[in-house]
Protein backbone atom coordinates (compact mmCIF):
# COMPACT_ATOMS: atom_id res chain seq x y z
CA UNK A 1 0.00 0.00 0.00
CA UNK A 2 1.29 3.96 -0.97
CA UNK A 3 -0.40 6.79 0.45
CA UNK A 4 -1.05 9.17 -2.50
CA UNK A 5 -2.14 12.63 -2.80
CA UNK A 6 -5.64 11.48 -2.51
CA UNK A 7 -5.52 9.82 0.51
CA UNK A 8 -4.21 12.98 2.11
CA UNK A 9 -7.77 14.61 3.23
CA UNK A 10 -9.11 11.40 5.05
CA UNK A 11 -5.57 11.27 6.94
CA UNK A 12 -5.74 14.77 8.14
CA UNK A 13 -9.23 14.28 9.14
CA UNK A 14 -7.90 11.17 10.97
CA UNK A 15 -4.98 12.17 12.50
CA UNK A 16 -7.03 16.01 13.78
CA UNK A 17 -9.47 13.89 15.72
CA UNK A 18 -6.69 11.18 17.36
CA UNK A 19 -4.43 14.82 18.37
CA UNK A 20 -7.36 15.63 20.84
CA UNK A 21 -6.27 19.27 20.47
CA UNK A 22 -2.74 18.77 20.01
CA UNK A 23 0.01 17.52 17.39
CA UNK A 24 -0.59 21.00 15.58
CA UNK A 25 -2.82 21.82 13.09
CA UNK A 26 -3.05 18.85 10.30
CA UNK A 27 -3.08 22.03 7.64
CA UNK A 28 0.86 22.52 7.41
CA UNK A 29 1.03 19.04 7.48
CA UNK A 30 -1.11 18.38 4.59
CA UNK A 31 0.35 21.20 2.23
CA UNK A 32 4.02 19.56 3.41
CA UNK A 33 2.92 15.77 2.51
CA UNK A 34 1.04 17.12 -0.78
CA UNK A 35 4.23 19.09 -2.19
CA UNK A 36 6.38 16.05 -1.55
CA UNK A 37 4.76 13.33 -2.78
CA UNK A 38 3.94 15.82 -5.99
CA UNK A 39 7.83 16.55 -6.07
CA UNK A 40 8.73 12.60 -5.08
CA UNK A 41 5.99 10.46 -5.61
CA UNK A 42 4.12 8.37 -3.54
CA UNK A 43 4.96 6.89 0.21
CA UNK A 44 5.06 2.97 0.71
CA UNK A 45 3.39 2.10 3.50
CA UNK A 46 4.89 -1.19 5.34
CA UNK A 47 4.53 -3.11 8.13
CA UNK A 48 6.74 -3.98 10.90
CA UNK A 49 6.81 -7.14 9.89
CA UNK A 50 7.51 -6.50 6.49
CA UNK A 51 11.45 -4.98 7.70
CA UNK A 52 14.35 -6.91 8.80
CA UNK A 53 15.40 -7.24 12.24
CA UNK A 54 17.74 -4.52 11.61
CA UNK A 55 16.43 -2.01 9.87
CA UNK A 56 16.82 1.33 11.63
CA UNK A 57 13.13 3.05 12.16
CA UNK A 58 13.63 6.81 12.97
CA UNK A 59 10.36 8.05 14.88
CA UNK A 60 10.09 11.59 13.91
CA UNK A 61 7.98 14.53 15.23
CA UNK A 62 7.42 18.18 15.54
CA UNK A 63 8.19 19.43 18.89
CA UNK A 64 7.31 22.51 20.67
CA UNK A 65 4.10 24.84 20.99
CA UNK A 66 1.61 24.38 18.36
CA UNK A 67 0.84 28.00 17.75
CA UNK A 68 4.13 29.18 16.88
CA UNK A 69 4.76 25.91 14.70
CA UNK A 70 1.86 27.81 12.33
CA UNK A 71 4.63 30.81 12.04
CA UNK A 72 8.10 28.75 11.52
CA UNK A 73 7.29 25.88 9.29
CA UNK A 74 9.72 23.20 8.80
CA UNK A 75 11.65 22.71 5.99
CA UNK A 76 12.76 20.05 3.98
CA UNK A 77 16.35 20.53 5.20
CA UNK A 78 15.23 19.46 8.60
CA UNK A 79 14.25 15.89 8.20
CA UNK A 80 17.29 15.80 5.56
CA UNK A 81 20.06 17.12 8.41
CA UNK A 82 18.58 13.97 10.91
CA UNK A 83 18.67 11.54 8.85
CA UNK A 84 22.25 12.52 7.96
CA UNK A 85 23.30 12.76 11.68
CA UNK A 86 21.82 9.29 12.15
CA UNK A 87 23.99 7.73 9.70
CA UNK A 88 27.08 9.47 11.09
CA UNK A 89 26.14 7.85 14.17
CA UNK A 90 24.93 4.41 13.29
CA UNK A 91 27.08 3.84 10.73
CA UNK A 92 24.24 3.11 8.24
CA UNK A 93 21.08 4.99 6.95
CA UNK A 94 17.73 4.68 8.52
CA UNK A 95 15.59 2.49 6.81
CA UNK A 96 12.02 3.35 7.81
CA UNK A 97 10.32 6.96 9.05
CA UNK A 98 7.46 6.51 11.75
CA UNK A 99 5.57 8.95 13.34
CA UNK A 100 6.21 9.73 16.97
CA UNK A 101 2.71 10.75 17.36
CA UNK A 102 -0.09 10.08 15.24
CA UNK A 103 -2.13 13.15 16.31
CA UNK A 104 -2.55 16.51 14.59
CA UNK A 105 -0.02 17.79 12.04
CA UNK A 106 2.63 14.96 13.65
CA UNK A 107 0.70 11.92 11.83
CA UNK A 108 0.46 13.61 8.37
CA UNK A 109 4.05 15.44 8.26
CA UNK A 110 5.68 12.12 8.38
CA UNK A 111 4.22 11.32 4.86
CA UNK A 112 6.43 14.08 3.81
CA UNK A 113 9.43 13.46 5.75
CA UNK A 114 9.48 10.04 4.32
CA UNK A 115 9.31 11.11 1.02
CA UNK A 116 11.71 13.87 1.01
CA UNK A 117 14.10 10.94 2.39
CA UNK A 118 13.26 8.35 -0.30
CA UNK A 119 12.18 5.98 2.38
CA UNK A 120 8.86 4.22 3.44
CA UNK A 121 6.63 4.88 6.25
CA UNK A 122 5.71 2.29 8.91
CA UNK A 123 2.14 1.56 9.63
CA UNK A 124 2.52 2.25 13.69
CA UNK A 125 3.18 5.29 16.30
CA UNK A 126 4.50 6.09 20.03
CA UNK A 127 1.40 6.92 21.44
CA UNK A 128 -1.98 6.47 19.45
CA UNK A 129 -3.08 9.74 19.76
CA UNK A 130 -0.89 13.08 21.02
CA UNK A 131 1.02 13.84 24.04
CA UNK A 132 2.88 16.84 24.73
CA UNK A 133 6.01 15.37 26.72
CA UNK A 134 9.03 13.96 24.84
CA UNK A 135 8.86 10.82 27.39
CA UNK A 136 5.20 10.42 26.72
CA UNK A 137 5.61 7.30 23.90
CA UNK A 138 5.69 3.90 24.39
CA UNK A 139 9.10 3.34 23.99
CA UNK A 140 9.63 4.66 27.40
CA UNK A 141 6.71 2.67 28.88
CA UNK A 142 8.06 -0.68 27.27
CA UNK A 143 11.21 0.26 28.72
CA UNK A 144 13.76 1.03 25.72
CA UNK A 145 16.64 3.39 26.72
CA UNK A 146 15.77 6.68 25.79
CA UNK A 147 19.75 7.43 24.80
CA UNK A 148 19.69 9.55 21.64
CA UNK A 149 17.39 12.43 20.54
CA UNK A 150 18.67 14.29 17.55
CA UNK A 151 16.96 17.88 16.47
CA UNK A 152 16.82 20.39 13.39
CA UNK A 153 15.57 23.95 13.73
CA UNK A 154 14.40 26.01 11.34
CA UNK A 155 18.02 27.90 10.85
CA UNK A 156 20.09 25.20 10.36
CA UNK A 157 20.95 23.98 14.30
CA UNK A 158 21.42 20.26 14.65
CA UNK A 159 21.67 19.10 18.35
CA UNK A 160 22.08 15.47 19.24
CA UNK A 161 21.34 14.65 22.92
CA UNK A 162 22.37 11.56 24.99
CA UNK A 163 19.79 12.13 28.31
CA UNK A 164 20.07 9.19 30.58
CA UNK A 165 16.51 8.17 30.61
CA UNK A 166 13.15 9.54 29.36
CA UNK A 167 12.46 12.14 31.84
CA UNK A 168 15.77 13.66 30.85
CA UNK A 169 15.03 14.07 27.25
CA UNK A 170 11.94 15.70 28.03
CA UNK A 171 14.10 18.70 30.06
CA UNK A 172 16.81 18.73 28.03
CA UNK A 173 14.79 18.39 24.25
CA UNK A 174 12.50 21.02 25.73
CA UNK A 175 15.23 23.52 26.61
CA UNK A 176 16.87 22.88 23.13
CA UNK A 177 13.44 23.58 21.45
CA UNK A 178 12.71 26.72 23.29
CA UNK A 179 16.19 28.43 22.48
CA UNK A 180 15.12 27.73 19.18
CA UNK A 181 11.95 29.32 19.43
CA UNK A 182 9.60 27.00 21.28
CA UNK A 183 9.61 24.53 17.76
CA UNK A 184 11.87 22.16 16.11
CA UNK A 185 11.83 18.72 14.40
CA UNK A 186 13.12 15.95 16.36
CA UNK A 187 14.09 12.07 16.20
CA UNK A 188 14.02 10.22 19.23
CA UNK A 189 13.94 6.46 20.44
CA UNK A 190 15.67 5.58 17.03
CA UNK A 191 15.39 2.19 17.46
CA UNK A 192 15.56 -1.33 15.24
CA UNK A 193 12.62 -2.78 13.26
CA UNK A 194 13.54 -6.34 16.19
CA UNK A 195 13.23 -3.25 19.13
CA UNK A 196 10.12 -1.79 17.85
CA UNK A 197 8.15 -4.98 17.95
CA UNK A 198 6.06 -4.68 20.92
CA UNK A 199 7.11 -1.04 22.08
CA UNK A 200 4.84 0.44 19.17
CA UNK A 201 1.65 0.69 18.31
CA UNK A 202 0.78 -0.77 14.48
CA UNK A 203 -1.49 -0.07 12.66
CA UNK A 204 -2.49 3.61 13.47
CA UNK A 205 -1.54 5.01 9.97
CA UNK A 206 -4.55 3.25 8.28
CA UNK A 207 -6.65 3.61 11.57
CA UNK A 208 -5.86 7.51 10.78
CA UNK A 209 -7.16 7.00 7.56
CA UNK A 210 -10.31 5.08 8.28
CA UNK A 211 -11.15 7.33 10.91
CA UNK A 212 -11.05 10.44 8.07
CA UNK A 213 -12.67 8.50 5.67
CA UNK A 214 -15.62 7.50 7.81
CA UNK A 215 -17.31 11.16 7.83
CA UNK A 216 -17.05 11.11 3.84
CA UNK A 217 -20.08 11.60 2.20
CA UNK A 218 -22.66 11.07 5.01
CA UNK A 219 -25.75 13.36 5.87
CA UNK A 220 -24.66 12.57 9.81
CA UNK A 221 -20.85 13.14 10.03
CA UNK A 222 -21.12 13.75 13.53
CA UNK A 223 -22.95 10.22 14.28
CA UNK A 224 -20.87 8.40 11.79
CA UNK A 225 -17.79 9.64 13.64
CA UNK A 226 -18.69 8.51 17.62
CA UNK A 227 -19.70 5.15 15.75
CA UNK A 228 -16.09 4.68 14.06
CA UNK A 229 -14.58 5.68 17.61
CA UNK A 230 -16.70 3.69 19.48
CA UNK A 231 -17.00 7.53 21.52
CA UNK A 232 -19.43 9.25 24.34
CA UNK A 233 -20.36 12.41 23.43
CA UNK A 234 -19.86 14.27 26.87
CA UNK A 235 -21.65 17.51 25.70
CA UNK A 236 -23.06 19.69 22.06
CA UNK A 237 -22.82 23.54 22.54
CA UNK A 238 -21.23 26.70 22.47
CA UNK A 239 -17.58 28.00 23.55
CA UNK A 240 -17.97 30.74 25.84
CA UNK A 241 -14.45 31.00 27.68
CA UNK A 242 -11.51 30.52 26.17
CA UNK A 243 -7.85 31.12 28.15
CA UNK A 244 -4.74 29.88 26.51
CA UNK A 245 -1.28 31.32 26.62
CA UNK A 246 2.39 30.05 25.56
CA UNK A 247 4.56 29.37 27.96
CA UNK A 248 7.67 26.82 28.29
CA UNK A 249 6.83 25.50 24.73
CA UNK A 250 3.47 24.33 25.37
CA UNK A 251 0.26 25.57 24.92
CA UNK A 252 -1.52 25.66 28.53
CA UNK A 253 -5.03 26.81 29.28
CA UNK A 254 -8.87 26.35 29.95
CA UNK A 255 -11.70 25.64 27.50
CA UNK A 256 -15.51 26.53 28.69
CA UNK A 257 -18.61 24.81 26.43
CA UNK A 258 -22.15 26.02 27.67
CA UNK A 259 -24.69 23.16 26.91
CA UNK A 260 -27.11 23.82 23.96
CA UNK A 261 -30.36 21.93 23.19
CA UNK A 262 -30.87 18.63 25.12
CA UNK A 263 -27.53 19.63 27.25
CA UNK A 264 -28.40 23.02 28.05
CA UNK A 265 -27.82 24.32 31.92
CA UNK A 266 -24.88 22.08 31.25
CA UNK A 267 -21.35 23.59 31.62
CA UNK A 268 -17.91 21.57 30.24
CA UNK A 269 -14.43 22.38 31.51
CA UNK A 270 -11.49 21.26 29.18
CA UNK A 271 -8.08 21.73 31.04
CA UNK A 272 -5.20 21.97 28.00
CA UNK A 273 -1.70 21.23 27.61
CA UNK A 274 -1.42 21.23 24.29
CA UNK A 275 -3.94 18.43 24.27
CA UNK A 276 -7.05 18.19 26.07
CA UNK A 277 -6.38 16.53 28.70
CA UNK A 278 -9.42 16.43 31.47
CA UNK A 279 -12.99 17.36 31.15
CA UNK A 280 -14.76 18.35 34.20
CA UNK A 281 -18.42 19.30 34.85
CA UNK A 282 -19.40 21.13 38.03
CA UNK A 283 -15.70 19.69 39.22
CA UNK A 284 -16.56 16.12 38.56
CA UNK A 285 -14.40 14.62 35.77
CA UNK A 286 -16.11 13.15 32.84
CA UNK A 287 -12.73 11.94 31.36
CA UNK A 288 -9.33 12.37 31.82
CA UNK A 289 -5.68 11.41 30.00
CA UNK A 290 -4.71 8.99 28.74
CA UNK A 291 -7.71 8.34 27.23
CA UNK A 292 -8.80 10.43 24.11
CA UNK A 293 -10.73 13.97 24.39
CA UNK A 294 -11.56 15.80 21.19
CA UNK A 295 -13.62 18.99 20.12
CA UNK A 296 -15.18 18.66 17.07
CA UNK A 297 -17.85 21.17 15.08
CA UNK A 298 -21.10 19.84 15.28
CA UNK A 299 -22.07 20.47 12.15
CA UNK A 300 -19.57 18.78 9.78
CA UNK A 301 -17.43 16.46 12.93
CA UNK A 302 -14.14 18.00 11.86
CA UNK A 303 -11.75 18.13 15.35
CA UNK A 304 -10.92 21.83 16.54
CA UNK A 305 -7.07 21.96 17.82
CA UNK A 306 -6.81 23.37 21.07
CA UNK A 307 -5.20 26.68 19.00
CA UNK A 308 -8.33 26.93 16.71
CA UNK A 309 -11.01 27.47 19.68
CA UNK A 310 -12.67 30.54 19.33
CA UNK A 311 -15.68 32.38 21.39
CA UNK A 312 -19.05 31.21 20.07
CA UNK A 313 -18.36 27.93 18.00
CA UNK A 314 -20.90 25.12 18.15
CA UNK A 315 -18.88 22.09 19.48
CA UNK A 316 -19.10 18.76 20.97
CA UNK A 317 -16.96 17.32 22.86
CA UNK A 318 -16.21 12.91 22.31
CA UNK A 319 -14.41 10.77 24.70
CA UNK A 320 -12.73 7.13 24.04
CA UNK A 321 -10.77 4.67 25.20
CA UNK A 322 -6.72 4.48 25.10
CA UNK A 323 -4.39 2.12 23.76
CA UNK A 324 -4.23 -0.55 26.23
CA UNK A 325 -0.72 -0.01 26.91
CA UNK A 326 -1.64 3.48 28.97
CA UNK A 327 -3.38 1.80 31.14
CA UNK A 328 -0.64 -0.43 32.89
CA UNK A 329 0.99 0.73 35.92
CA UNK A 330 3.68 2.27 33.86
CA UNK A 331 1.42 4.13 30.60
CA UNK A 332 -0.41 5.51 33.85
CA UNK A 333 2.70 6.88 35.59
CA UNK A 334 3.90 8.36 32.82
CA UNK A 335 0.67 9.74 31.27
CA UNK A 336 -2.05 9.43 33.54
CA UNK A 337 -3.66 12.44 35.15
CA UNK A 338 -1.06 12.56 38.33
CA UNK A 339 2.10 12.58 35.57
CA UNK A 340 0.27 16.36 34.48
CA UNK A 341 -0.13 17.31 37.52
CA UNK A 342 -3.93 16.30 38.45
CA UNK A 343 -4.52 15.30 42.10
CA UNK A 344 -6.79 12.15 40.53
CA UNK A 345 -6.77 8.62 40.61
CA UNK A 346 -7.41 7.46 36.70
CA UNK A 347 -10.94 6.20 35.89
CA UNK A 348 -11.37 4.39 32.31
CA UNK A 349 -13.98 6.80 30.53
CA UNK A 350 -16.52 3.52 30.04
CA UNK A 351 -16.71 3.76 33.82
CA UNK A 352 -16.94 7.51 33.76
CA UNK A 353 -20.15 7.46 31.46
CA UNK A 354 -21.70 4.23 32.51
CA UNK A 355 -25.32 4.59 32.54
CA UNK A 356 -25.58 7.70 30.59
CA UNK A 357 -27.53 8.05 26.80
CA UNK A 358 -25.39 7.66 24.00
CA UNK A 359 -25.52 10.86 21.81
Amino acid sequence: MSIDISDIPALARGCAVLGTGGGGDVRTGSLAAIRAIQTYGPVPLVELAELPGDALVVPLSGIGAPTVSHEMIHSEDEAKRIAEEIERIFGRPPAAVMSSEIGGSNGVAPVAWAAQLGLPLLDADAMGRAFPEVQMVSMYVAGLPADLVVMSDVVGNIVTIRPIDGLWSERLARAVCVAAGSTALMADYVLTAAQARGAVIEGTVTRALAIGRATEGTAEPLRALEERLGAARLITGKLTDVERRTTGGFVRGTATIDGTGDDRGRTLTLELQNENLVALENGRPRAMVPDLITVVDTETAAAVQTEGLRYGQRVTVLAWPCDPLWRTPKGLETAGPRAFGYDLEYVPIEELVKGEPRG
